[in-house]
């Protein structure tokens, strides 16, 4: 199953009232893992970028002067994301923002919704988590996904920490006390780990002679302690 994390930054909160998209993000996902495929692109928004968005993710006019506009790289955006299923934290803002470029560059280039499916991680955080905060600096909080190279809002930076914190908070965790009872269902604290590809295999470690011997030992005491019904001897044999 292929799965597109996708982020944006704009210059205001409306595109009603005439704002632009300024950065996208997108971080691939196969299978439920993430793969080395991102689009990432800056934008030209043809208008002044507010103050206030300014303070959020600090991107300037005078930085995207000189970046291409959303009708050159559109093409390119929606060959990457057609088809696959679309995870963005408040997706009504950010399908919105990307419905009106579309909608500037003539009917006939339809709308998201028409090419992809999609999960708005908002919405299932606040089913899961119901009266808590549940931004994505929360949510990184809640299932320990580092954020802290956020000083400032990104496209990118941010699709790919959403990617960790979806892949937590979908996962789950089942862990078993001594007692066999469940001490921790699904959405507990989790930890995403990605394991280096080019890591070194792990050493197979045979027991000795005299491990095997002493484990010999130790099952004989535990079948005449239990008058022949020590399973592992069973096993064994």
């Amino acid at each position: 199953m292929r799965q597109i994390v996708l982020d944006t930054e704009t210059t205001g909160l409306e595109p009603s009232q005439g704002h632009r998209i300024i950065e996208i993000g997108c971080v691939e996902m196969e299978s439920r893992r993430v793969t080395a495929k991102t689009f990432h692109q800056y934008l030209n928004p043809d208008r002044a970028i507010d103050p206030g968005a300014v303070e959020v993710h600090g991107i300037t006019n005078q930085f995207l002067a000189d970046k291409p506009r959303f009708s050159d790289i559109a093409e390119a955006f929606l060959e990457f994301v057609d088809g696959a299923e679309l995870i963005i934290h408040n997706a009504p803002f950010d399908v919105g923002f990307i419905d009106h470029e579309l909608g500037l560059l003539g009917e006939t280039w339809g709308r998201l919704r028409e090419r992809c499916p999609i999960v708005d991680t908002l919405v299932l955080a606040r089913e899961k988590h119901p009266g808590q905060k549940n931004s994505l600096d929360a949510l990184c909080k809640r299932y320990e996904v580092d954020n802290s190279q956020r000083d400032l809002h990104g496209a990118l930076l941010d699709a790919q920490i959403l990617a960790d914190v979806y892949l937590a908070m979908t996962g789950g965790q089942a862990t078993l006390s001594l007692g066999g009872e469940e001490v921790a269902r699904q959405g507990a604290k989790s930890v995403i780990r990605r394991l280096d590809p080019n890591r070194l295999p792990l050493p197979i470690m045979p027991a000795t002679s005299e491990e095997l011997a002493a484990h010999a030992d130790c099952l004989e005491a535990i079948d005449a302690a239990s008058k022949g019904q020590c399973l592992w001897k069973r096993l064994d044999g």
